[in-house]
């Protein structure tokens, strides 16, 4: 067998198709890869209540990288040292006063799995997983949100998005912000520092895996510092460019089994029939 190697997945763009479901030919490999040996994880800038069912659906049991490593756990083992790195509530008002001045569509914030939205909009409430297990609580974010976010998302108008970037340079010292990718122009505000490499690193550390043996699949700009981070940082072939230029490799698109295809060459996976 290969050596054990760490493999890391983005789900939005990378192993989820654009129906935002993964392949059978992807999940096959995937589990092929954790029969030989290898360690699966999920590093997304998803909540962790937004990842959970494809953690289940690939039978992983392995630390998670959420909120584009805000909080980095293991969602089966309580005792791991997890690692929970908010913004302050202090900086997060402002920057919520700074978006009301400027004139966006929307606020939320979240405190781990707590959902906290400025406006009722029930796309937004869709689009976040909010259910009856996680509830929202909607209203004024400035008088609602008390403690500390873990991250907050600002929905802008579209031709607002380079203005309110600008305005949150700002704050550069304190604060990471991120554009999602399409379909949605929202903008991801985290606490500075915080990357998923940050939990790349943990978590390579916890299983003795050097950097040459980790290889991470990515497709958007939250992306950059862990395929820098990774031996092995492979960017999907629907990645933007700026990905594609910083990884080692470019495998096939998110929609054509990108991941199964690489992991079977690289790794020389023998997949079992199904």
């Amino acid at each position: 067998m290969t050596e054990q190697h760490l493999i890391a997945l983005d789900l939005d763009g990378t192993l989820l198709t654009d129906e935002k479901t993964i392949s059978p030919e992807t999940k096959t490999m995937v589990l092929t890869a954790i029969e030989q040996g290898h360690i699966v994880c999920i590093a997304t800038g998803r909540p962790h209540r937004a990842s959970i069912d494809f953690y289940h659906e690939l039978g992983l049991n392995t630390p998670m990288v959420n909120f584009n490593g805000a909080l980095i756990h293991h969602p089966k083992d309580k005792r791991w040292d997890a690692l929970h790195s908010p913004l302050s509530v202090r900086t997060a008002h402002k920057i919520i006063h700074t978006c009301h001045e400027l004139g966006v569509k929307n606020i939320l914030a979240e405190v781990k799995d707590e959902v906290y939205l400025d406006q009722h909009d029930e796309e937004i409430m869709e689009i976040f997983h909010t259910t009856d297990d996680n509830p929202i609580t909607i209203g004024r974010l400035q008088a609602n949100l008390t403690e500390d976010p873990t991250s907050l998302l600002i929905h802008p108008e579209e031709d607002k998005i380079q203005a309110l970037r600008d305005e949150l340079d700002v704050h550069a010292s304190i604060i990471e912000h991120r554009k999602w990718g399409a379909p949605w122009h929202v903008i991801e505000i985290v606490r500075a520092g915080m990357n998923k490499a940050v939990g790349l690193e943990k978590i390579s550390h916890y299983y003795h895996i050097p950097k040459e043996r980790i290889i991470a699949f990515g497709d958007e700009d939250n992306d950059f510092e862990m395929i820098d981070y990774a031996g092995v940082g492979v960017a999907m072939g629907n990645a933007i460019d700026e990905l594609k230029n910083r990884a080692n490799h470019v495998a096939g698109t998110n929609e054509n089994n990108g991941i199964a295809e690489f992991l079977s060459n690289y790794l020389q996976l023998q997949s079992k029939a199904m």
